[in-house]
């Protein structure tokens, strides 16, 4: 049998109380000490290349910024990206992406 539809204001409020019971259920996330200094440490490193990166022009410096901006958006998130990866993502508006090669010769 086909349930009936929901009026907005019904699934509003059936929307509200499905959050409400989530946050009563949810389990609080405890870090270690080591976790939080390298949290703090990564924090500082993605905060001072945004700040370094603030007047520098190229095609690479705008996804680099969004992407550093997107990390410390989550940076609550559970899959964190390794240490390789997080200096990549802080180097990014600093690289100048490579040339691309054309066929074209010129004398």
């Amino acid at each position: 049998m086909a349930q009936a539809k929901l009026t907005p204001l019904q699934q509003a409020e059936a929307d509200r109380k499905a959050a409400d019971a989530a946050r009563a259920n949810k389990t609080q996330r405890n870090f270690s000490d080591e976790e939080k200094a390298t949290r703090k440490e990564r924090v500082v490193k993605a905060k001072d290349a945004m700040s370094r990166s603030v007047g520098l022009k190229g095609a690479q410096v705008q996804p680099a910024r969004a992407a550093i901006k997107k990390y410390l958006q989550n940076l609550n998130e559970p899959n964190q990206p390794d240490d390789q990866q997080f200096e990549m993502l802080i180097e990014a508006p600093f690289k100048a992406p490579p040339k691309k090669k054309t066929n074209e010769r010129r004398f």
